[in-house]
C-alpha cells in the first residue's frame, strides 16, 4: 500500500481500477519543402477550421448539460484560437524556418508559457492550462486517422479512476463521468479550470501529484480522496472497506435550483455573505448561478487583453456598466488594474499609453511597482479607467478597490485623482453618483497600518494569496520554497485577526478573497475568526454553503480560539480536522 499527496480540489471519496491517460509528448521537428509550405499551412488552417468546431460542439454540450455558466469557460479558448500571436504566429513560424505545423505550434506555446511562468498573479500564470488545450487540440487534429483521448477513454469499464498527467478541461467536459468515477493528475492546482469543471461536476479530484502517472500502473486498484489529498495505491482491505463506507455516506446530494439561490447561513442562523471572483465579463452568467450574492472581486486587467491595446474609456464603461447590471441587485466591486510594468507593456504594446517595451536588464528592479503604485505613475491610463468606472455607477451598486497599497500615502493620491476624474465628468454634464473606496489588504505594511487605513476608506478586501506570500518570504513559483507556502502559519491567522479587528474597530465591513476561502476547512476556521463576507470562485459556492450550514458559529469561534494559542502548522491542521472531522461539525 502506498500513499501518494497532493491537492484536493474537488471534495469525495472514490475507489475503483486506475485507467492511465499521458498526453505530454515530444513533438517532432522535420523540414518541409518549400514546394510543400502552402500545404503545411492549410494543414494548420484545418486544424483550426476543425478545433473550432470541436470546441463550439464541446461548448453546446456543457451547456446542454450543466447550463451557459460552466459552457462559458471555453469561450476564452474560442478567442484565443483567432489571436494573431498563436495560429498566425506558427504560420509565421512555418513560412520563415520550413518547419513542421506541429512544432511551429508547440513552439508558439512555450514562447506563450515563459510569459504566464513570469506573471505574479498566481491565477494569470495558471491560465496557460488554457493555451496548453487549445495548443493540445491543434496538435492532435494535425494527426488525421488517430484516435483521440476521448474516444479511447468511451471504451473504460465502469467504476474507473482516471490517472493522468495533465487533463485539459475540454477533455474534462466530455468524458462520461458515470464510468469515470474521479481523476489524479500530476499538475494542477485549486484555480485551473480543469478544477472548477470537477467541483461543478461534483467528481472528486486530487491534482499536483507529480508523477502519479509513472507510479500507478494501469489495473492496479486505487482509492483518491479529494477531502484527505491523497491516492491510496494498492489499498489493504481495511483501508479499502472504510473508503467504500465513506464514499456511500458522503455522497453528495444533488443541490436544486432553489438551495443554490439561497443565502449561506450556519447551523444556528448567522449570515454569511459569499461573493464571487471572476476574470472575465462572460463569468457573470456563471456566479449568478452558483448563487453568489455579488461580485466580489473583478480582475479588471483583463480589458488590458484587447488586440488594439487597452480598451479606451467608452469600452470599458460599457464593459462596466454590462456587469452592474447584469448582477443587480447586487453589488460588483472593481479591482483597478493590477499588473507589474512589464506586464502592462506586454498587454499594451499597442496602445499610444503603453510608451515601448521594457528591456530584459531592467525587469528584475521593477518586481514591486505594479497595482496602485503602477497606476499612479501612469495618471493617463488611470484616469480612462476611472472615469469609465464613475460614469457605470449610475447603473448599479459598485465599489471600486486599489490593488498593492502599502501606505496611507498612496490611497489619498488615488483619492485625488477619483476627484479629477469626478470633476472632468461634471464638467462634461454628467451625473458623478457617491462610490465606496476600498483597498486590498495583501502587504504586510498595509496589514500593520490597517487602523490607520481604515480611517480614510470605506471597506477592506484581504487578498491572501499575495498576503501569505509576502508575509512568509514564499514564492510558489520558486519550488525549492513553495512547501513553505502555508496558509495555517500562526503569523497569517494571527495578521487576518489584527485587519479583521482594525476594520471592526472602525466599523466598515471587511471581507477576504483568495485561495483560503475556497478551501472548505480553512473558511470554517476564518468564520471562527470573525469574518462574515468572502468572495471566491463561483464552482466552490455551493460547497461552501453546504459546509457552513452544518456548522455552529459559536463552535468555530471556541474553535478559533483555540487555534490561535498553538505555535506550529502541524499542531493548527491536527486540532483543526480533529474538531471538524470531515471538514463539518456534528450536526446538533
Amino acid at each position: 500500500m502506498r500513499r501518494l499527496t497532493g491537492i484536493g480540489v474537488s471534495p469525495g471519496i472514490v475507489c475503483g481500477r486506475a485507467v492511465i491517460l499521458i498526453q505530454r509528448a515530444q513533438v517532432l521537428r522535420y523540414q518541409i519543402a518549400p514546394a510543400r509550405l502552402e500545404h503545411e499551412v492549410a494543414r494548420l488552417e484545418q486544424s483550426r477550421v476543425r478545433t473550432r468546431e470541436q470546441l463550439l460542439d464541446i461548448r453546446a454540450q456543457v451547456a446542454r448539460r450543466r447550463g451557459p455558466e460552466l459552457a462559458a469557460l471555453f469561450d476564452a479558448q474560442l478567442l484565443m484560437l483567432d489571436d494573431p500571436m498563436i495560429v498566425p504566429a506558427a504560420v509565421a513560424l512555418i513560412g520563415e524556418q520550413r518547419v513542421n505545423a506541429e512544432w511551429a505550434v508547440q513552439q508558439v506555446f512555450h514562447e506563450f508559457s515563459a510569459v504566464f511562468d513570469e506573471v505574479a498573479d498566481p491565477y494569470l500564470r495558471e491560465r496557460k492550462g488554457d493555451v496548453a488545450d487549445l495548443v493540445g487540440r491543434l496538435r492532435m487534429n494535425l494527426r488525421e486517422g488517430v484516435a483521440m483521448p476521448r474516444d479511447l477513454l468511451r471504451e473504460v469499464e465502469e467504476s474507473s479512476v482516471l490517472v493522468a498527467d495533465e487533463l485539459t478541461p475540454s477533455l474534462a467536459a466530455q468524458i462520461d463521468w458515470t464510468k469515470v468515477r474521479g481523476f489524479a493528475t500530476d499538475a494542477g492546482s485549486r484555480t485551473y479550470h480543469t478544477a472548477i469543471l470537477a467541483r461543478s461536476l461534483e467528481v472528486p479530484a486530487v491534482v499536483g501529484l507529480h508523477d502519479a502517472s509513472r507510479v500507478i500502473q494501469a489495473g492496479q486498484l486505487i482509492v483518491l480522496d479529494g477531502d484527505r489529498n491523497e491516492v491510496i495505491v494498492d489499498p489493504d482491505e481495511e483501508t479499502l472497506a472504510r473508503a467504500v463506507r465513506s464514499a456511500d455516506d458522503h455522497r453528495p446530494a444533488a443541490i436544486g435550483d432553489a438551495e443554490r439561490r439561497g443565502l449561506a447561513t450556519t447551523a444556528d442562523g448567522v449570515r454569511i455573505r459569499l461573493d464571487a471572483n471572476i476574470e472575465f465579463p462572460d463569468d457573470l452568467a456563471a456566479a449568478r448561478y452558483a448563487g453568489a450574492e455579488g461580485i466580489g472581486l473583478y480582475r479588471s486587467e483583463f480589458l488590458l487583453t484587447g488586440s488594439a491595446g487597452v480598451l479606451g474609456e467608452d469600452e470599458q464603461y460599457a464593459v462596466y456598466r454590462s456587469m452592474l447590471e447584469g448582477m443587480a441587485p447586487g453589488g460588483v466591486t472593481v479591482r483597478t488594474f493590477d499588473v507589474d510594468e512589464e506586464q502592462l507593456m506586454l498587454r499594451s504594446a499597442h496602445s499610444p499609453l503603453s510608451g515601448g517595451w521594457i528591456a530584459d536588464e531592467a525587469r528584475g528592479s521593477r518586481q514591486g511597482l505594479r497595482g496602485l503604485r503602477l497606476s499612479l505613475t501612469r495618471p493617463e491610463l488611470f484616469q480612462v479607467q476611472l472615469r469609465a468606472l464613475l460614469r457605470a455607477a449610475r447603473h448599479g451598486t459598485l465599489r471600486i478597490m486599489f490593488p498593492f497599497v502599502s501606505g496611507v500615502e498612496q490611497l489619498r493620491a488615488a483619492r485625488r485623482m477619483i476627484a479629477e476624474a469626478a470633476a472632468d465628468l461634471t464638467r462634461r454634464g454628467e451625473r458623478v453618483p457617491p462610490v465606496p473606496i476600498g483597498v486590498m489588504i495583501e502587504i504586510p505594511a498595509a496589514a500593520y497600518t490597517a487602523d490607520l487605513l481604515a480611517r480614510e476608506v470605506d471597506f477592506f478586501t484581504i487578498g491572501t494569496n499575495d498576503l501569505i506570500q509576502y508575509c512568509l518570504a514564499v514564492d510558489r513559483a520558486d519550488e525549492r520554497v513553495s512547501h513553505l507556502y502555508e496558509p495555517l502559519h500562526p503569523a497569517i491567522l494571527r495578521v487576518i485577526l489584527m485587519v479583521r479587528r482594525a476594520a471592526a474597530r472602525h466599523r466598515i465591513p471587511v471581507s477576504l478573497c483568495g485561495e483560503m476561502a475556497s478551501d472548505p476547512a480553512l473558511l470554517t476556521l476564518l468564520v471562527g475568526l470573525g469574518l462574515t463576507e468572502f468572495s471566491m470562485t463561483p464552482g466552490v459556492i455551493n460547497v461552501a454553503k453546504q459546509v457552513l450550514s452544518e456548522v455552529r458559529y459559536d463552535d468555530l469561534r471556541a474553535l478559533a480560539r483555540r487555534i490561535l494559542r498553538l505555535a506550529t502548522v502541524e499542531e493548527i491542521e491536527n486540532e483543526l480536522l480533529s474538531a471538524l472531522g470531515r471538514l463539518t461539525l456534528t450536526r446538533e
